[in-house]
């Protein structure tokens, strides 16, 4: 069973006064690249967290978002009355000074810093109780979301490796029709060579099989064709082995390699480019498997 890297997930907790929303989102990457981005009130919470995610992402680029959205009517914030103040005058007297507007200058205090401090509130055990739940349930959703694309990539690998060995049993009749004008070639060469020529009949026989070895595929066939049963093998494990699948890809990759340069015939070329082709959109799609 495969799974992309790729992800989404998104759960929402009402608390009293609070609405907390979870998201959680995830890119391939090779290692866990996790980015948090935490409300104050849950920075003392973030190792559980970490914790939680570790749990069911193994790696991959994740970005979690909690946003806390107070709908009571305590504000969640005071408002620093006596630095607020002064920054108002300093401003309003330096506008008057310069000859400028002194519109906006209540927005323009509000950024100042201390003008603006959260209240001292806290997360109640059962209110984190809540948001965990929350967190677990955006994590399953990003999971599902995981394995459902895993599964579209999967049915895409079976079909292009398929499509690989389809192509490797063309290039047999092509094979048998290379091998005889490869014969009838040499013995033309070799009767031209006898007819003018002198020549060590042992070292010739050496050369003609040296050869005829260097030319035949068929190791690179048989292990072209091991690699492409073992890459459907490991799709089928429990785990999902984006980087085992990527290293047999490779092996794939150096079998076609091989029995295009041994091949020595443009249509079995062909079948190699096509070949080719269907192994590099492999590639491409194994970057976002887990």
């Amino acid at each position: 069973m495969l799974k992309s890297m790729t992800g989404f997930g998104k759960s929402v907790a009402k608390l009293e006064n609070k609405l907390v929303t979870v998201e959680i989102r995830s890119l391939n990457n090779k290692q866990l690249d996790l980015t948090l981005r935490l409300p104050p009130l849950l920075r003392d919470n973030e190792p559980g967290i970490r914790a939680a995610i570790g749990r069911v992402v193994e790696r991959g680029k994740v970005e979690l978002t909690i946003s806390i959205d107070f709908t009571g009517s305590e504000l969640p914030a005071t408002i620093n009355r006596p630095v607020a103040t002064a920054f108002y005058n300093e401003l309003k007297s330096l506008a008057a000074e310069l000859g400028a507007s002194n519109q906006d200058l209540l927005s323009m205090v509000m950024k100042m810093p201390e003008v603006t401090r959260l209240s001292k509130d806290e997360i109640s055990e059962s209110e984190w109780n809540l948001i965990f739940a929350a967190l677990e349930e955006a994590l399953e959703q990003l999971d599902e979301f995981r394995k459902h694309e895993g599964n579209l990539l999967e049915q895409d690998f079976i079909l292009r490796i398929n499509t690989i060995q389809s192509l490797l049993k063309e290039v047999e009749p092509f094979e048998q029709q290379r091998n005889t004008e490869l014969r009838e070639k040499l013995r033309s060469s070799f009767a031209d060579f006898i007819e003018n020529n002198t020549f060590d009949a042992n070292r010739f026989e050496q050369e003609i099989i040296y050869y005829l070895e260097k030319l035949d595929i068929t190791e690179e066939k048989v292990r072209l064709a091991k690699h492409c049963n073992y890459f459907l093998d490991t799709i089928n494990e429990n785990l999902s082995n984006g980087r085992k699948l990527s290293f047999v890809s490779q092996e794939i990759g150096r079998e076609i390699n091989t029995l295009g340069s041994k091949a020595n015939n443009a249509d079995i070329q062909k079948l190699v480019v096509k070949m080719k082709d269907e192994l590099e959109k492999i590639k491409e799609q194994l970057a976002n498997i887990l």
